[in-house]
């Protein structure tokens, strides 16, 4: 914030700089990482914590390999293939 302030006179930052003893570098990257950080905090975020699964549960019948309904021509194959495995 001092950099800032130093910036509106002429040669005023080179002056802060060698009072301080930094390189402009370092007062660039902290100028990049304030902003940063700014930006960071203004995102929204999702509120509360985080949902953790039980790998034990069973995943939604949409993901699940076992179908709840089963078409009368699926059913019709399986009888076919089940009579042949017998035979």
């Amino acid at each position: 914030m001092e950099a800032e302030t130093a910036a509106a006179l002429p040669g005023g930052v080179g002056a802060l700089l060698r009072r301080e003893g930094l390189l402009l570098v370092a007062a660039a990257y902290w100028r990049r990482e304030r902003a940063d950080g700014i930006r960071e905090a203004l995102t929204p975020r999702k509120r509360g914590p985080k949902v953790k699964r039980n790998p034990m549960v069973r995943k939604s019948s949409k993901t699940s390999p076992v179908r709840m309904h089963v078409s009368p021509k699926d059913l019709r194959k399986a009888h076919i293939i089940i009579d042949a495995k017998k035979k």
